[in-house]
C-alpha cells in the first residue's frame, strides 16, 4: 500500500515542479517609499515620455518625485526657490518691530505685522502702493521702496501715517508725487520720472519737520514752490530746470529775510545759467551749487 501510495505522488506532483517556468530577471523591483527605486525598461520609458505616474502601494508618485527618492546628493547643493506666497515673517526677515523685505521679487507690499516701525523692501517689482497696504500700520517710522517698479500710489496711501519720518521713493517710474505724511524730515524721491506737474503747489508747504528732500535726476522744469523753513539739503540736480524766480527760495517783498536753515542746494545738470538769477539766492548762507556762466 506505501509502494502505491508513492508512486501516486510521484506521479501526481513532479511534473508540476518540473515544469514551473524560471525567474525572469528582468522584472521590475519595488523598493519602500524612502529607499532607492530600482526601475526596469517600462519605468525608464515613462520618463523619457514625462507622462505619467508610478503608482505604488495605492498612490501616485509623481516622475519628479520618484526621481528625488533617488537621494541624488547634487539636488541638495540647489539654491532655494523664492516663495512669494510665504508668510511675511517667513518670506522676509521680521526684527523688532523692523521687516526686511529687500531683493525677494515681490510685486506688491507684503501684510505688515501690526508693530512694524521700519520697513524695508528695497530692490523688488513692486508697481504699485494702494491705502490698504498701510491702513492698520500706524506705528510706521521709515519706508524705504527704493529700487523698485512703482508707477502709482493711490490718494492716502500715506495719510495715516502720522508717525513716518522717512520715505524713499528713489528708483522708481513715479511721474507725480503722493499726498506727503505731515512729520516727514526726509523724503528721497531721486531717479523717478517726475514733472512740475506732477506736484501740487502745497505739496511741501506744510511739512515743517521736513529737512531733507531729494529730487534729483527727474524731469522737473521748475524748483517746486513753498518749500518749508525747516529744509537744510535741496537736491535737484540733473532736471530740466530752465528758470527760477525771486520768490523761489527768499521773499522779493522782504530785502531782511534769511533762510537761516538751508545749508545746500544742488542744481547742477540743468540748463538754467544761475548767474542770470542772482536776486534768487540773496537769502541764502550759500550758493546753490550749478552753472553760472
Amino acid at each position: 500500500m506505501k509502494t502505491l501510495q508513492t508512486a501516486f505522488f510521484l506521479f501526481v506532483f513532479v511534473p508540476l515542479v518540473n515544469s514551473a517556468p524560471p525567474i525572469q530577471q528582468e522584472s521590475l523591483q519595488f523598493y519602500e517609499y524612502d529607499t532607492d527605486v530600482t526601475m526596469g525598461s517600462l519605468i525608464q520609458q515613462d520618463y523619457e515620455m514625462q507622462s505619467k505616474d508610478i503608482r505604488k502601494d495605492g498612490t501616485n508618485v509623481s516622475l519628479d518625485t520618484s526621481l528625488r527618492l533617488q537621494g541624488d546628493d547634487s539636488e541638495q547643493n540647489a539654491p532655494p526657490t523664492k516663495d512669494t506666497n510665504l508668510p511675511t515673517c517667513l518670506l522676509c526677515v521680521c526684527l523688532s518691530g523692523s521687516v526686511y523685505c529687500e531683493e525677494i521679487d515681490i510685486e506688491a507690499v507684503p501684510p505688515l505685522p501690526k508693530e512694524t516701525a521700519y520697513l524695508y523692501a528695497r530692490f523688488n517689482k513692486i508697481k504699485r502702493i494702494a491705502v490698504a497696504d498701510f491702513a492698520d500700520i500706524p506705528t510706521l517710522r521709515r519706508i524705504d521702496f527704493s529700487g523698485n517698479r512703482i508707477e502709482e500710489i493711490e490718494d492716502g496711501a500715506f495719510s495715516k501715517l502720522l508717525l513716518l519720518e522717512e520715505l524713499s521713493l528713489a528708483e522708481n517710474r513715479l511721474l507725480k508725487l503722493p499726498v506727503l505724511p505731515p512729520k516727514l524730515t526726509t523724503f528721497n524721491a531721486n531717479q523717478n520720472r517726475i514733472k512740475s506737474r506732477g506736484i501740487k503747489a502745497n505739496a511741501f508747504k506744510k511739512l515743517t519737520n521736513l529737512a531733507y528732500l531729494y529730487l534729483g535726476h527727474n524731469a522737473l522744469e521748475s524748483v517746486p514752490l513753498n518749500l518749508p523753513e525747516s529744509l537744510r539739503i535741496l537736491h535737484l540736480q540733473y532736471n530740466n530746470i530752465t528758470t527760477i524766480t525771486d520768490d523761489t527760495f527768499c521773499k522779493s517783498n522782504n530785502t531782511r529775510y534769511i533762510r537761516t536753515s538751508m545749508d545746500e542746494i544742488r542744481m547742477e545738470g540743468n540748463p538754467i545759467v544761475l548767474a542770470k538769477h542772482v536776486n534768487a539766492f540773496s537769502c541764502l548762507r550759500t550758493l546753490p551749487v550749478g552753472t553760472y556762466y
